[in-house]
């Protein structure tokens, strides 16, 4: 299962929106290098066949369910990875996705709030949970999760895009804050990405005009990327933090 130029052999890897989609595929992807893995979600039995997937290509993989806006269950979380695979080396928190469009002008304050603390409030949880660990040990890697949607305007609704902004912000400071300590902070921001969701909820004629929009003329998938994830968690991005990769298909205009 391991590729061990990577450097991830043997690494513990925590994903927060591990059941399904992108989650699930960088773990498969993190596993298929040699890593450990602990998924995390809502979803107790998508995590149990992520983890049932995974096992059975000969690949290490627990779950831990797990509400990433509740402090208490992610220290829960914490508490299960730690006990069963050992200290977290690689952080990918990637739990979110609130970005159904709403005219503004229908976005209530209700629904503001949910947006932010799904998209947002959750990754600076997820890290505050792990990162006391990190710093004690002198290393680790962190990646957050924004969106094409945080870079430039989107149909997205508002606080969506807000709150990946925010991410990108958030991964930058953070990056400038730990990168003396020996910890690396990193953001990749997707375009259209072709999960089974997308699959179910996208009829065939707009995910053509989709694609065509990309200069590279298709979705991206979920391991386009899963690998971009392996890249800077791996020793080949040792020297970048702070930076956010846009993985797009060429769709970028900021």
């Amino acid at each position: 299962m391991s590729n061990t130029h990577t450097g991830l052999n043997g690494k513990v890897v925590l994903i927060t929106g591990g059941s399904r989609g992108i989650g699930a595929q960088t773990a498969r992807a993190f596993a298929t290098e040699g890593a450990k893995v602990c998924v995390v979600g809502r979803d107790e039995d998508a995590l149990d066949a992520v983890v049932t997937d995974i096992s059975g290509a000969g690949g290490t993989c627990i779950a831990a369910v797990a509400d990433v806006t509740d402090s208490a269950a992610l220290e829960e979380a914490r508490r299960r990875v730690e006990s069963r695979l050992g200290p977290v080396d690689v952080l990918a928190a990637f739990a979110g996705g609130q970005g159904r469009p709403i005219p503004s002008v229908d976005l209530t304050e209700e629904r503001w709030r949910q947006v932010i603390d799904s998209d947002l409030t959750s990754v600076f949880l997820t890290i505050r949970t792990f990162l006391p660990g990190m710093l004690e040990r002198g290393n680790g890697s962190v990646i957050t999760m924004s969106s094409a949607a945080g870079r430039q305007p989107s149909q997205a609704n508002l606080a969506y895009g807000v709150a990946n902004a925010g991410v990108v912000m958030l991964t930058r400071q953070l990056a400038n804050e730990v990168g003396p300590r020996g910890i690396r902070v990193n953001c990749i921001a997707p375009s259209s990405i072709l999960t089974e969701k997308v699959k179910a909820n996208m009829p065939d004629d707009v995910r053509a005009k989709v694609a065509a929009a990309h200069p590279l003329g298709r979705l991206g998938t979920p391991d386009d990327v899963a690998q971009t994830a392996l890249f800077l968690a791996s020793d080949a991005a040792a020297w970048l933090t702070g930076i956010t990769i846009d993985v797009a298909g060429g769709r970028v205009t900021h």
